[in-house]
């Protein structure tokens, strides 16, 4: 049984990038693992951890939530990814 973790800071993905994400991610653990049995899938597990961007580092810079939402695009309450500001 996988148990798989991505780690990244929060804000980056929205609802249906992490959606989208957990299903490739449980495919590709099929195909590999479950060597391309359909049974497989209810055996895997994946996650998504999120940290605050405090807790995150690139480059010995940590990313604000600012830098965040002018590089991916803000995320509204319901995690959903608003039209990013045009300049």
């Amino acid at each position: 049984m996988p148990y798989v973790t991505i780690s990244t800071v929060r804000g980056i993905f929205d609802v249906a990038q992490k959606q989208a994400l957990l299903e490739r991610v449980t495919d590709l653990m099929v195909e590999i693992e479950g060597q391309g049995n359909p049974d497989f899938r209810r055996n895997v597990w994946v996650k998504i951890e999120e940290g605050e961007p405090a807790s995150w580092s690139l480059g010995g810079m940590i990313p604000t939530p600012d830098m965040i939402a002018g590089t991916f695009g803000a995320l509204d309450a319901g995690g959903r990814r608003l039209a990013k500001a045009k300049a």
